[in-house]
């Protein structure tokens, strides 16, 4: 099993848990309710071949020094706590590094990340209570 490709600017939003399609709905949609430049370019991966898909098991489907270079993960976490923190995990610099993000914040986070206008360190330098929570554009 491998991850399905993103497209140019995109990055993957992989479902791990399956309990909830309405949740589910509310987080894809919260993460595409922005407009240009102030969006997330995503591709939403809902395949139940990733229920239960934790940091380790994603690590072992992306070899180091491949793409992609991080990977969003809509978990157990992300759909029963009440903000809907994703899990953002990195895949190159500090393979497993992972840090929360609000999905209203996807817009700042995805892109920056994808360009490496910022890195992992920044966010994690902002994190309250454990989740990047943005600021508003």
């Amino acid at each position: 099993m491998t991850l399905p490709p993103a497209e140019d600017l995109q990055s993957l939003v992989v479902r791990t848990d399956f309990s909830d399609d309405s949740t589910w709905r509310t987080v894809t949609e919260a993460i595409s309710d922005g407009t240009p430049p102030f969006q997330a370019y995503v591709r939403f991966v809902d395949d139940r071949r990733y229920d239960g898909l934790t940091i380790d098991g994603l690590l072992e489907l992306v070899p180091p020094d491949s793409q992609p270079y991080f990977v969003f993960l809509v978990d157990s976490e992300t759909v029963t706590n009440p903000e809907h923190p994703i899990l953002v995990v990195d895949l190159l610099e500090e393979r497993g590094r992972s840090f929360r993000a609000l999905p209203r914040a996807m817009w700042d986070v995805q892109p920056n990340l994808y360009i490496a206008n910022a890195g992992f360190e920044e966010y994690i330098d902002q994190l309250e209570d454990g989740v990047y929570r943005g600021f508003d554009p």
